[in-house]
Order: structure tokens, then C-alpha cells, then sequence
């Protein structure tokens, strides 16, 4: 089913817009949940949620592209559930190590007010970068992709993602404290 129609459903109030959600974007929100939470049970609570959050957003919200959107929703309460779920002394996994690499570019503790204006930014800078590099990027900071995973699937060594990323950071770092962003 075409998005568009799903979109149709929510409006109506349907109850099929979540089977067919489900059907078509539950492997990719999992798979978006697993990242962050290495727990498929965590992870299908959180794809649970994010079609209860859609059916709740819709309408008013008529998203563009529901793929980003249920992604976003998946995304956000995977990392909520995260940072819920995990205190510093019980270690950390992919979103404890994503989420300090980019606390050294764009800061830790960001107001709220400074949060829509740092998004912006963020995604005009993604558009200077070369395709390569956004890819890797969104794998690592949007996805929460290992490293390890994130070579095999650009066919190129671990070393080489972790520069690649050191120096899109160091981009960005110096992207925002141009646009008066910076940490």
C-alpha cells in the first residue's frame, strides 16, 4: 500500500493505517530500535509505541514522507526507553558512544529555545557534505549503526569510517561555531 493511502487511513481513523504501518515500516523501525537498544524486546515495545504515537500525531501532523516520520517517532522513544533504562555504571552501547562523539560538536545540555535553530543547521551543514560522507554519518548518528557494520556496508575498513567521522565532526564543530552555534 502506498503511503499516501496509509496517510488516508490514520485521517479516517482507520485501525488498518497500523497493520498496514506495520506491515510496511516494522522491519525498518525495528532494525532503527535494535541499534539503540540491543534488545528485540525493547526494541518491538518501542515500534509498538510508534505506532500509538503515530495514531495520535495523525492528524493533525500530515507527515511527507512516512518513512522518516515513523523513523523519527522509532528513534526518539528508542532513545528515551535508552536513557531511561541505563545509568552510566551499568556501561554503555552504541547510543551511550554516538551520543558523546556529537556532545563534543554541538554540546551536551543544548536549551530548548537553541534546539530548532541547531537542527536547522545540522542539516544545512549534511547538505555540503560529499554523498559518501552524509551517508556514513546519518548510519552512525541518525541509525546508531556500529562502526564494524557501517564498513562492511560502504566496503571499507573500520579505520576509515572512524576518520571519516572524526573529520565530519571536526566540520561540523567549526560549521556551527561559524554560524555562532558552536560549544
Amino acid at each position: 500500500m502506498d503511503d499516501l493511502h496509509i496517510i488516508e487511513l490514520y485521517w479516517q481513523r482507520d485501525e488498518s493505517a497500523i497493520k498496514e504501518s506495520r506491515t510496511k515500516y516494522g522491519g525498518y523501525c525495528r532494525a532503527i530500535a535494535n541499534n539503540i537498544l540491543h534488545s528485540a524486546e525493547d526494541s518491538e515495545e518501542c515500534v509498538s509505541d510508534t505506532w500509538f504515537r503515530a495514531w495520535n500525531t495523525m492528524p493533525p501532523e500530515k507527515p511527507n514522507r512516512l518513512a522518516v516520520f515513523f523513523g523519527r517517532i522509532t528513534r526518539n522513544l528508542a532513545i528515551d526507553r535508552y536513557r531511561r533504562g541505563r545509568s552510566q555504571k551499568y556501561g554503555g552501547g552504541q547510543a551511550a558512544l554516538c551520543l558523546d562523539e556529537l556532545g563534543e560538536c554541538i554540546g551536551e545540555t543544548v536549551p530548548i529555545e537553541d534546539k530548532l535553530a541547531l537542527r536547522e543547521l545540522v542539516n544545512g551543514f549534511l547538505y555540503t557534505l560529499p554523498d559518501k560522507n552524509r551517508s556514513i554519518f546519518l548510519l552512525r548518528y541518525w541509525y546508531m549503526m556500529p562502526i564494524n557494520e557501517i564498513a562492511k556496508r560502504n566496503n571499507i575498513s573500520q579505520g576509515a569510517v572512524k576518520m571519516i567521522l572524526r573529520r565530519v565532526r571536526e566540520k561540523l564543530r567549526a560549521y556551527l561555531e561559524k554560524e555562532g552555534a558552536g560549544v
